[in-house]
């Protein structure tokens, strides 16, 4: 059976002067308020759907590596993952950037690259966005213990 996630927006107004809230049907975090001006300035006191979309991407990428890297035979103690969503008005969504930093003992560079990579095509919301926005990866293995 599928997995089905929702989400609800209300939007009051034109796009230029008008507001909304979004709220997720799982009540896992509170009502937040989307407007223009967080949409397309990056203003603070809100979020937009770009910003959703990032933390999703980062959530889902973030899985999809830790799934691949211990299917490979490796135990991914930590990994930081970041996605900037590049929006251009009047455009829409052009770049997504991943950046993600790996704590994994007894992993060679190339090997984490390699699996990086793999999680990026493979992660279910790369999926739904390929052929439509470009995808960017860097990934960094952190040698620090």
């Amino acid at each position: 059976m599928a997995a089905v996630s929702r989400a609800d927006a209300v939007w009051e107004g034109d796009l230029a002067s008008g507001k909304g809230r979004v709220k997720v049907a799982s009540g896992a975090f509170s009502e937040f308020p989307v407007n223009w001006a967080n949409r397309a300035e990056r203003t603070h006191g809100g979020t937009s759907p770009e910003e959703l979309l990032a933390a999703a991407h980062a959530a889902c990428y973030s899985m999809a590596f830790s799934n691949g890297l211990s299917k490979a035979g490796h135990h991914p103690e930590r990994l930081n993952t970041t996605a900037e969503v590049e929006f251009v008005p009047g455009t829409g969504i052009t770049t997504i950037t991943l950046t993600v930093r790996g704590h994994i003992h007894g992993i060679e560079a190339g090997e984490f690259q390699k699996l990086a990579d793999a999680a990026k095509d493979g992660c279910p919301i790369s999926q739904a966005l390929k052929g439509n926005v470009e995808l960017k990866l860097k990934a960094e293995l952190d040698h620090t213990h």
